[in-house]
């Protein structure tokens, strides 16, 4: 694996960097209070109707199927496919009990082969941040949906937030990466996922993203308790063709 950059690892390297920690990733997800709870707040944010049936659900970036399940939860009868750039997070997710009208798909975003449009809506969870040009797919997950298509980012975010910078920085240094380390016996992943946050765009600056992407009603909302200004639903509305 090639050196790390400023803002972590190597976008090219990302994907690798999974795939070696999928066997671990459940286990330190579930031990973040709020994980679960929060993704399935950021679907529920999409504001789908009843219970998904006859709708199409992209899955954007699924990892081992935390945001999967949060779509589930909230759109039982939808249709759902789920992608991934790393086959080792794939085998975790596809490992687990799913519905039938769930699917897998190993492909990065840059080519998205075996995935078809259009969708009714798009969730993509602590996905753009590890993009190398987040403004190209962003407009590549737009041309996948229907017009008035919903998307939500589920996303770290704390460049608008001194409080939330101090909490990310100070969480980071005591919990996240000692504990990835002594799990894993490797913390280069964790250091990644401190750094990438650090630099990523403020809520501000994905909010006017995904409104250059041909978005519109583009909202954000954060979560409450400790969490509260660093983790964010950034969602919005597939703007509809002028005629």
């Amino acid at each position: 694996m090639s050196g790390m950059s400023r803002d972590g690892l190597p976008r090219a390297d990302v994907p690798s960097a999974f795939d070696a920690h999928a066997p671990w990733y459940d286990r330190l997800t579930g031990a973040s209070p709020g994980y679960h709870r929060h993704l399935r707040l950021s679907a529920q944010r999409l504001g789908l109707p009843g219970d998904g049936d006859g709708l199409r659900l992209l899955d954007a970036g699924c990892g081992t199927g935390a945001s999967t399940a949060a779509l589930v939860s909230v759109a039982p009868a939808a249709r759902i496919t789920a992608f991934d750039a790393s086959a080792a997070m794939l085998d975790q997710a596809r490992a687990k009990s799913w519905p039938g009208n769930v699917e897998f798909v190993h492909t990065p975003i840059e080519d998205m082969s075996g995935v078809r449009g259009p969708f009714d809506a798009v969730f993509a969870a602590y996905l753009v941040r590890n993009l190398a040009d987040p403004d190209t797919q962003l407009r590549r997950l737009r041309n996948l949906l229907r017009p008035g298509g919903r998307i939500a980012l589920h996303e770290y975010s704390v460049r608008d937030s001194r409080r939330a910078l101090l909490v990310w920085n100070a969480v980071c240094a005591g919990v996240i990466i000692p504990l990835g380390r002594v799990t894993t016996g490797d913390a280069t992943l964790y250091r990644h996922l401190r750094r990438s946050v650090l630099r990523f765009d403020g809520a501000s600056a994905l909010t006017a993203r995904l409104t250059r992407a041909g978005f519109r009603d583009v909202r954000a909302e954060s979560v409450a308790g400790w969490q509260r200004g660093i983790v964010h639903t950034i969602t919005g509305t597939a703007a509809r063709e002028e005629p």
